[in-house]
């Protein structure tokens, strides 16, 4: 018998085969699939910022969260209380504005009345309903403005005289603002020392004494100008301190009482030229 040989085409199969190829299984997902906490119909994308607004509800209904966003907000609005109370308890800003509420005309009109005091007749301060005016409608009435300017013309004035006799240099300029800011501080502190040991009774606060001590930087001047312009400010400190300040204690007050007011008046008005004397005289060689 011829053997036939049978021939196989490179497609075929034998159906009773047990070797199979098997199709290799899907790795693991590296994270898991939350897309359905977005949208419920498959194949659908989340809308922009959607998980944001999920994580945020999320937050917003967990009761430990709003008590600690709750406390911590009773905390800041607290604390902004406390420093509020703080700075007014040392600086009132409503008061600080009376005393830069200044026009052009009231700076002119000012700086005539310091430089030539002599003429000025009426010194008492205006009041409207228990309230005193404010400088630019008040000539009489003690500014800020004036004295901060003139502190920093005489620094600039310092500087420049420094620098004109070749002894200029950031330390020495630093040294001499801060010697003049440490005079004015210890001559408040001693005009509010004097005031209560005097138990005068009057509207005087910090800032009048501090105004009426930082005119002394208007007469940046030596030698005749220094003298024209101390005997000017003895004048004006006198008038001043005694007509809005001590005037109405003084009046039916005791004997002792009178004399240590006017000493203290007296010895504010004296004090004006030793201070522009030591504040200028290292300047001029």
């Amino acid at each position: 018998m011829l053997d036939i040989p049978v021939t196989y085409s490179s497609t075929y199969k034998p159906t009773g085969s047990k070797h199979r190829a098997r199709a290799a299984p899907d790795p693991p997902p590296l994270f898991d699939d939350t897309s359905g906490a977005y949208s419920s119909q498959p194949g659908e994308y989340p809308a922009p910022g959607a998980d944001v607004a999920f994580n945020v509800n999320h937050l917003l209904g967990d009761p430990m969260a709003n008590v600690a966003m709750a406390y911590g907000s009773s905390i800041a609005s607290h604390g902004k209380d406390m420093v509020h109370k703080e700075l007014h308890r040392f600086v009132s800003v409503n008061k600080l504005k009376y005393f830069f509420a200044v026009d052009t005309a009231y700076v002119a009109k000012k700086l005539g009345l310091l430089v030539f005091p002599y003429t000025h007749q009426n010194w008492e301060v205006q009041y409207s309903r228990d309230v005193p005016l404010p400088p630019r409608q008040d000539l009489n009435a003690p500014d800020l403005y004036i004295p901060t300017m003139a502190f920093i013309t005489y620094v600039l004035l310092a500087g420049m005289a420094l620098g004109i006799q070749k002894r200029f240099s950031p330390e020495v300029l630093g040294l001499c603002a801060s010697t003049a800011l440490v005079w004015v501080a210890m001559e408040v502190l001693a005009l509010l020392l004097g005031v209560y040991l005097a138990t005068v009774r009057s509207d005087l606060s910090t800032f009048h004494l501090l105004a009426y001590s930082g005119y002394k930087y208007v007469g940046d001047g030596y030698y005749v100008a220094l003298a024209w312009t101390s005997s000017a400010l003895m004048y004006f400190i006198v008038r001043s301190l005694r007509t809005a300040a001590l005037g109405p204690d003084t009046v039916g007050g005791p004997a002792p009482r009178q004399r240590l007011q006017l000493y203290l008046t007296l010895g504010a008005a004296a004090f004006q030229p030793l201070i522009i004397y030591w504040l200028t005289f290292h300047l001029v060689r």
